[in-house]
């Protein structure tokens, strides 16, 4: 199984936050999250398709671009509607903006990240969080060194004035580049000031209130999982 990039993960939060109407009709399945984490792939290569100018496509043709089942797309899809038509296929355009929705793609979330090291400065300057609608609008730290330091504009603050910044600029999902000693205490703060969702890259599990959604990011797994994978090449390890 493959790992889940870092922009999966976000989606998968950020469908957690937002739903559209079309995905509340569908919310009684229990969608799995296997199926949710497929999403942003078909949204890639939809995308990919478009940029190659391509109109319509077949499920055995996309399966053979995404290295996934003909019989799984269209299992995946029928989640939301099918949205294909038989000896037709999909047509690229619309289910490319369909996905879109339901991932939330067509609206904006406001996120600020706590830990401004390495990490967190690494992810506040990758502008395409901006392209997929997640709007940064502030970091913190509780280093009094980093208070007032500039990262793509924007000012490194303290965490004294975290709980008000998250009220006042209607903030949906923080992110966590914290030790894991720091990480339940902070995370328990959040939860008061209302926060909707946390991406923990934190190295601990946070269990928090069902209010909060929470996913937790542990890189050295995926690091774990191409080391098994590369050790077991060969021996039909399946993709996702």
């Amino acid at each position: 199984m493959k790992s889940l990039t870092l922009y999966t993960q976000f989606y998968i939060m950020k469908f957690g936050i937002k739903r559209n109407k079309k995905v509340n009709k569908v919310e009684e399945k229990n969608i799995s999250q296997a199926v949710i984490r497929r999403l942003p792939r078909y949204y890639r290569y939809l995308g990919t398709l478009l940029d190659e100018g391509v109109e319509r496509i077949s499920s055995g043709d996309l399966s053979k671009r995404m290295n996934v089942t003909a019989s799984q797309i269209r299992q995946d899809l029928n989640n939301f509607g099918g949205f294909g038509q038989q000896g037709y296929g999909y047509n690229v355009k619309y289910l490319h903006a369909e996905i879109a929705k339901i991932l939330g793609l067509d609206v904006t979330h406001n996120f600020v990240i706590i830990g401004a090291g390495k990490l967190g400065q690494a992810l506040a300057n990758s502008i395409s969080f901006e392209k997929r609608g997640f709007i940064l609008k502030g970091l913190f730290d509780i280093n009094p060194s980093l208070e007032g330091f500039t990262v793509r504009g924007l000012p490194i603050r303290s965490m004294d004035s975290l709980s008000e910044f998250i009220e006042k600029n209607n903030i949906e999902i923080a992110v966590l580049t914290i030790p894991k000693s720091m990480a339940p205490e902070v995370a328990e703060m959040l939860v008061d000031t209302g926060i909707k969702g946390i991406w923990n890259f934190a190295h601990i599990d946070l269990k928090l209130p069902e209010t909060v959604l929470v996913e937790n990011v542990h890189l050295s797994d995926s690091l774990m999982s191409l080391s098994y994978r590369i050790g077991h090449s060969g021996e039909g390890v399946l993709d996702e």
